[in-house]
């Protein structure tokens, strides 16, 4: 320890993330319960039952990024994709053809592609996630529920619970006041006569050939009755031909496959109550370590739903942003509901930036501790493969305010030609930063908020009211830029404060490109919306 330091509250964990926090957690639990600690495995279990959001794609996040945090500290970890493809239709999501009612309540592996480029709806839907999850470079093992459910490596564990029915039943009704299964068995057997899987009502198990007799009766589901179609059968455990409800299934994929850990979200807590239970009292298996968190939601403060419609996708998101950005959108906190629109993104790519120039040591943070959780961050969103050089770094707001006034033929030659008049050094990187600017201004329109309070004094204000007219007058960048040093001079301010406070106006933060140039390209009447944003109380 260097001399007069003083010492450190406790150690930083791993890169000192909360992913590190949550995968130390998990190993000294497994250590406490004696199991393997070999392989680790992380799991996310998804729907397949309409348009993947980006609220969908968080859940797989969380788990890889605990996935990367233990082979960090050390250990073998992989994580598990289970999808839910023998969920039934409940409802239509909004947008798909009506032609789907026929296909109400039969699981979503069997009902056809609506868009006739996959085998079924849920392959249609799983691509929808997987593709994006590829993208980002998110590695997973994937398990497809119809197919482990025909090929019968369930059917031992369904055995198991449907075996101790009557106290599962009890269990859910105490611990969640659910009395549905106090009246049937927990499994969906799907009708053999009409296909749907949540009508055929299971009231009967033969223990010794591991069979469900269930009578296909009408139910209500969202409100609307679905009558059954009164078939009365025996439906096997070992050729799929029914899946087992949520209230016990997280139990049986947790022993199924040894999984130790699980992220849920709040709409989940029940179920997760009860599957805890199930594991430790009628399988023998200490569930997984959890994470609860929130959910994304949109700018209605209403949580993502497939059936309304107000879908935002991940292959919407990474249209105007990379990976990197998605990736710190997940892991840059764990709780708290997050309002997820568009508008965040030109703020979270700039931030992408902000965690490199701590990387790479052109921003010096002394706090050893946030020091430690900034490179850590920015090695999580790089997926553990940080690139071995920082990239030239142009605010998302200046391409959007470019973008605006470019033209559409030579759109690279034009921004290339204003950066470097800026001083910046124009790259690859920089001009696919300035593509995607520009669709997000085609799509969306306008520079978006500026988040960042800026106080001004009156001697400040004056000088800006006087620079947006001087700018008016102006024949070139290079004369603004002089303006800018002579009306801050003129009222005894500091120049450097002078520029620090409208690019703080302009961009959201305090330093930027050359002023003179950029002020004479984007105008005088940028300058006065800025203030005027301002004395409302607004953002810039």
């Amino acid at each position: 320890m260097v001399k007069g330091a003083a010492p450190m509250s406790r150690p930083i964990i791993g890169r000192g993330t909360w992913l590190d926090r949550v995968a130390h957690r998990l190993v000294e639990r497994e250590k406490k319960l004696g199991r393997s600690l070999d392989l680790l495995l992380t799991e996310s279990g998804v729907a397949a039952s309409g348009i993947p959001h980006i609220g969908n794609l968080s859940d797989p996040a969380r788990a890889y990024g605990v996935t990367l945090a233990l082979r960090g500290l050390g250990y073998s970890s992989e994580m598990i994709l289970f999808v839910d493809d023998m969920d039934g239709l409940r409802s239509i999501p909004q947008g798909l053809p009506k032609e789907l009612e026929d296909y109400l309540l039969m699981p979503v592996s069997r009902i056809p592609d609506p868009y006739g480029c996959h085998q079924s709806y849920a392959e249609h839907m799983v691509s929808m996630m997987t593709d994006p999850l590829d993208r980002i470079g998110i590695e997973y093992r994937l398990y497809k529920a119809h197919e482990v459910y025909e090929g019968g490596k369930l059917a031992w564990i369904a055995a198991e619970i449907l075996s101790n029915a009557g106290r599962v039943g009890e269990a859910i009704k105490s611990l969640v006041g659910q009395e549905k299964f106090m009246e049937q068995l927990p499994y969906y057997p799907v009708c053999e006569s009409c296909g749907r899987i949540y009508t055929a009502k299971a009231v009967e198990f033969d223990k010794d050939t591991w069979q469900v007799r269930y009578v296909c009766s009408d139910i209500e589901i969202k409100k609307r009755i679905h009558q059954g179609c009164g078939y009365e059968g025996w439906s096997s455990l070992k050729d799929g031909n029914g899946k087992l409800p949520w209230k016990v299934e997280f139990a049986a994929r947790w022993k199924l496959l040894d999984v130790r850990f699980e992220a849920y979200g709040k709409d989940l807590i029940d179920s997760v109550r009860v599957n805890d239970w199930v594991s430790r009292k009628i399988l023998g298996f200490e569930p997984p370590m959890h994470i609860r968190y929130e959910h994304f939601i949109d700018a209605t403060r209403r949580k993502f739903s497939k059936s309304v419609g107000n879908v935002f996708t991940p292959q919407m998101w990474l249209r105007y942003a990379p990976p990197e950005t998605i990736l710190l959108l997940v892991f840059k906190r764990s709780v708290g509901t997050r309002v997820v629109t568009p508008s965040l993104i030109p703020r979270l790519w700039d931030e992408t930036e902000e965690l490199e120039d701590v990387y790479f040591g052109r921003v010096k943070v002394q706090d050893e501790r946030l020091r430690a959780k900034l490179r850590g961050l920015y090695e999580y969103i790089h997926l553990l493969k940080p690139p071995k050089a920082p990239k030239t770094h142009v605010p998302f707001r200046v391409l959007l305010e470019l973008a605006a006034v470019a033209p559409q033929e030579g759109f690279r030659e034009f921004v290339e030609k204003r950066l470097k008049k800026y001083g910046y050094r124009v790259d690859d990187y920089v001009l696919e930063k300035a593509e995607k600017a520009r669709l997000f201004a085609i799509d969306f329109g306008g520079a978006g908020e500026t988040k960042v309070e800026v106080e001004l004094s009156s001697e400040e204000r004056e000088a800006v009211e006087a620079l947006a007219e001087r700018v008016e007058r102006a024949s070139d960048g290079e004369e603004v830029q002089a303006a800018i040093f002579e009306e801050a001079r003129r009222r005894g301010i500091d120049p450097p404060k002078l520029f620090s406070k409208i690019y703080l106006l302009l961009l959201g933060r305090p330093s930027g490109p050359r002023l003179g140039p950029y002020l004479y390209d984007v105008g005088s009447e940028r300058l006065r919306r800025a203030l005027a944003s301002l004395s409302k109380g607004q953002p810039a």
